[in-house]
């Protein structure tokens, strides 16, 4: 009997692994954008496209933004991480935008609409929420870590790509982001 119930709470402990383990927050400690052979390899991934409904209701499809940098990021509203990284993704944005480089904030939460909504209510931001509450595009950009945002240049690529949460404002980030 009793190695029966071991045997259960040992795969119990085993799928919360894998789970948590697969969808984990993150934080990163540095930005660091690759160098310019990385950088070369890396411009040949073009950014998968996506189509996804921001706060509004609006359709915001990524290859509309073609001529601008572009940050794909995905969040949650229960990653602390996320969270953390959001005022300086703010400040960021309103510093940047005026310059060519918008921001997508994608919320992966099957509640996301609800959730979102309350999060907001102390943390207002300026740049768009998207949502994609069947993973579709977290799918499709493999996504596994929150937050997780991917940088496409002007041209449509995937330049660099930042698994966990940054301060956005680091001087050798908004620089990078400039130079594109």
């Amino acid at each position: 009997m009793f190695n029966s119930v071991f045997k259960a709470i040992g795969c119990i402990m085993v799928l919360c692994f894998m789970f948590f383990g697969v969808t984990a927050c993150d934080k990163a400690d540095t930005f660091q954008p690759q160098t310019q052979a990385q950088e070369t390899a890396a411009a040949a991934k073009v950014a998968p496209d996506f189509t996804l409904i921001d706060m509004q209701g609006k359709k915001v499809t990524l290859s509309d933004l073609r001529g601008q940098v572009v940050l794909v990021n995905f969040w949650a509203t229960w990653c602390p991480p996320c969270r953390q990284e959001m005022p300086s993704m703010e400040e960021l944005y309103k510093q940047l935008k005026p310059h060519g480089v918008e921001l997508l904030a994608i919320n992966i939460e099957e509640n996301g609409p609800k959730a979102v909504a309350d999060f907001l209510t102390n943390k207002a931001h300026s740049f768009p929420i998207l949502f994609d509450q069947q993973a579709q595009v977290q799918r499709l950009y493999r996504v596994s870590r929150f937050p997780e945002t991917f940088i496409v240049d002007r041209n449509g690529n995937i330049v660099e790509h930042v698994v966990g949460a940054i301060d956005w404002m680091q001087p050798g980030v908004v620089d990078f982001l400039r130079s594109l």
